[in-house]
């Protein structure tokens, strides 16, 4: 092989090894940020790339895909002095790797210190009752305040998530004594409560007997009126007649009720009462 050939040769790798260095292939899930002499030049997207061959490089190959940080537990204390043990989770992806890799050294890190130190100051303007009522309104300001810190760094953080909020042992310990004593209470209440009712219903009761035995005497002295009313009609029409017959009727009816009573088995009666009774019956036969 003559030395115009092995030229050839060399020109002819050296093309291939040129085109091979400026064609650059990104993955859909990936970025490339391009460097030249050691300054950014650009950051190429998902697809086929050109870059000058020997003089751009890539420098980082970044992972534009979710992620989520390892879970972090931190300590807060609310506005009550009530110590918290907060499990966060947070999940990000890289927007502008530019920013990441040159604003940024450890971005996990950063992202795990700030969410800490937000959820801290957070949980500190709340007081126990509301952080566990509000849990989802805690978790929406947390988010809104770890986007705005992490702007900077080319970063957007998809969700953050609040998994729990657990208490210390000595204040979980009081929690249950008072916990306890409430129910104690809400027992004493709802005991109290019953025998108020019942009283109420035993008074209800006796008012209401009351009101029906006062309205069966008031139908009576109505019945009795009316029926003074028709005797003084009768007798005003009739005159003494009607009276001595209203008589002869009651001693009917008493001299009947004396018979009728226990253990009687003889019964004296005045020769007067006898002509009386003798006379109610006349009368009460004639009547009839």
């Amino acid at each position: 092989m003559g030395g115009g050939s092995v030229v050839l040769l060399a020109v002819a790798l050296l093309i291939v090894i040129t085109l091979f260095k400026s064609v650059r292939i990104v993955p859909q899930s990936m970025k490339y940020v391009v460097e030249r002499f050691g300054r950014l030049r650009t950051v190429l997207g998902p697809g086929i790339n050109f870059t000058v061959p020997f003089v751009d490089r890539v420098a980082h190959k970044i992972s534009i895909l979710e992620r989520q940080l390892p879970l972090a537990h931190q300590d807060a204390i609310t506005t009550d002095n009530v110590l918290l043990k907060v499990e966060t989770s947070v999940f990000y992806r890289i927007t502008e790797p530019e920013k990441t890799v040159y604003r940024i050294k450890d971005v996990d890190a950063a992202i795990a210190t700030t969410v800490a130190g937000i959820v801290r100051s957070e949980i500190g303007k709340m007081e126990l009752d509301h952080v566990q009522s509000n849990r989802n309104e805690l978790t929406s300001s947390i988010r809104e305040h770890v986007r705005a810190m992490v702007d900077d760094w080319g970063i957007e953080v998809t969700r953050t998530e609040i998994l729990d909020v657990a208490l210390d042992d000595a204040t979980r310990h009081a929690m249950m004594q008072q916990l306890n004593a409430e129910r104690a209470r809400r027992a004493q209440v709802m005991e109290a409560e019953g025998s108020k009712r019942a009283v109420e219903l035993n008074a209800d009761a006796e008012l209401y007997a009351a009101e029906q035995g006062a309205k069966a005497r008031r139908v009576l002295a109505d019945a009795e009126a009316y029926a003074t009313s028709v005797i003084a009609v009768a007798i005003k029409e009739n005159g003494v007649e009607a009276a001595q017959y209203q008589v002869a009727l009651k001693q009917v009816e008493a001299l009947t009720a004396v018979g009728r009573g226990e253990g009687k088995q003889m019964i004296i009666v005045p020769a007067s009462a006898l002509d009386a009774f003798a006379d109610a019956f006349k009368m009460l036969k004639g009547k009839v």
